[in-house]
């Protein structure tokens, strides 16, 4: 029987690991936190539970009296701006702690039931492969013994831990990664988020909707620079809009606990008090002491691990998965960076990692969701596109919702007509992102996209109105 040995339980580990043990393989997952890894303890199940706490509580602030709702309470009135409804931080975080564990848990279950064996401790490599193809992996346990095991195949899906300033150092009290935000009892009053990321953004919409109030301090011109601009442009103007100070072009240099209070240094001199700050500087991936390069695992300058589309590192045998690779930060890529890994050493059908038909999704109020070639792949010559932006504000159901802000954008190939890309800003663009993920990963065409039915009112009906737009567009092209 084959033996493969997982290193790291997030979702590029657990995913491997069933499609292994369903290939017929002798799996052993090594993790020493909780299957599911950062992912669902400290990352994305958390902070999705938060946002969705905050989402309900913006929907409510926002929209409750233009929708007509009346709120019969004790509250002031309104001329005292006293907010209607408020949020206990406690009680939502044990709710994010004992989903993201329920999680966990529901994964083992499946993890073992598939097979394979899940190990408590810390895996590190053991020299370069043996004569026979096989691979050595020492897990040390907490309590500090040791177990060897043999392996023909080695997957290392490790992820990565949170980047930190030499100058501003975490606590957990004051000054908090985003892996301590959850042990807070009692909302910030006064935040100073630093990163305008999509970590950095995520929390800083999130706790501006729960009622701290919000300094977002950002090194780049905008916030979330690396996404769609058009995009980033709207979620700038609603955080400004709902009263968040968003600090363009100014990095953090250091961040000092002064009694219950916080002070940032701003690298232009500049120094912004707050009662706490949330670090969202980046990740690190979880790659020392593993005996990577010793057993032929080469790294980037980053110190990510080099693999090819199918998973592969320099060294015979050994895979790698997720975060730890630096590819996308995102659970649905490790997920299949592990998946792939899997096929490919156990003989199975496999296609490469196609990266141009990743979705992905920012959880921010409005969300933004993307998928395939972007603006800046337009602007930079990659690839030859016509696009068609149209704002929610002319969708039937957004007006009858409330949503003012957001759009629909989609870009095609000319000629063709071919999908390629588009990006979402809407309330749930994560739903409403599928549709044009399947029609890129199918090359599909507008034509296709805009004879569909779509139900009305609905907000998918922007994209079926967009591709039309945009058919429109290549009929009347000249030939």
């Amino acid at each position: 029987m084959t033996r493969i040995v997982i290193i790291g339980g997030g979702p590029g580990g657990y995913e491997a690991a069933l499609v292994a043990a369903q290939l017929g393989a002798e799996v052993t997952v090594v993790d020493c936190d909780g299957l599911g890894g950062a992912s669902v303890l400290t990352d994305c199940v958390p902070s999705k539970t938060l946002i969705a706490t905050a989402e309900v509580m913006t929907t409510f602030d926002s929209s409750y009296e233009e929708l007509g709702i009346i709120v019969a309470d004790d509250t002031p009135p309104a001329e005292q701006s006293a907010r209607v409804v408020g949020v206990d931080l406690g009680k939502v975080n044990r709710r994010v702690k004992r989903l993201a564990l329920a999680q966990s848990h529901d994964i083992t279950a499946s993890v073992t039931r598939a097979g394979a064996r899940v190990m408590r401790g810390r895996g590190r490599l053991e020299g370069m492969q043996a004569l026979d193809g096989s691979r050595k992996v020492v897990v040390r346990a907490a309590d500090g013994s040791e177990e060897t095991l043999t392996a023909d195949a080695v997957l290392i899906a490790t992820g990565g831990h949170p980047r930190e300033l030499p100058d501003a150092r975490p606590d957990g009290e004051r000054i908090l990664n985003w892996t301590q935000v959850y042990d807070l009892d009692e909302l910030p009053e006064e935040l100073i988020v630093v990163g305008s990321g999509v970590t950095g953004a995520e929390f800083a919409g999130a706790y501006q909707a729960l009622g701290s109030r919000v300094t977002l301090v950002s090194s780049r011109d905008r916030v979330l620079p690396g996404e769609d601009p058009d995009a980033a442009a709207v979620l700038e103007d609603v955080f400004r809009r709902r009263g968040m100070n968003v600090m363009a072009r100014s990095r953090a240099q250091s961040a000092e606990r002064v009694g219950d209070r916080v002070e940032v240094t701003l690298a232009d001199g500049r120094v912004i008090t707050g009662s706490h700050c949330l670090m969202a500087v980046g990740a690190i991936p979880n790659t020392e002491g593993m005996g990577l390069e010793e057993a032929g695992v080469r790294l980037k300058d980053s110190g990510h691990i080099k693999t090819d589309r199918v998973s592969r590192t320099s060294a015979p045998g050994v895979y790698a998965a997720g975060d730890v690779t630096g590819v996308f930060a995102l659970a649905s890529v490790a997920a299949m960076q592990g998946r792939i890994a899997m096929y490919h050493f156990l003989g199975d059908a496999v296609a490469p990692l196609n990266l141009k038909t990743v979705s992905s999704n920012v959880f921010t109020d409005p969300e933004i969701a993307t998928v395939g070639y972007t603006q800046a792949d337009v602007d930079a010559g990659k690839i030859d596109a016509k696009s068609v932006k149209l704002p929610l504000l002319r969708n039937p159901r957004a007006k009858m919702q409330g949503i003012r802000d957001g759009f629909v954008k989609i870009f095609s190939r000319p000629g063709t007509g071919i999908v390629v890309g588009g990006v979402v800003v809407a309330p749930r663009a994560s739903e409403l992102i599928h549709p044009i993920s399947v029609a890129v990963d199918n090359n599909l065409t507008v034509e296709q996209i805009a004879n569909a039915f779509t139900v009305y009112p609905s907000l998918s009906g922007s994209i079926a109105e967009v591709a039309r737009q945009l058919h429109t567009r290549q009929a009347g092209e000249p030939a």
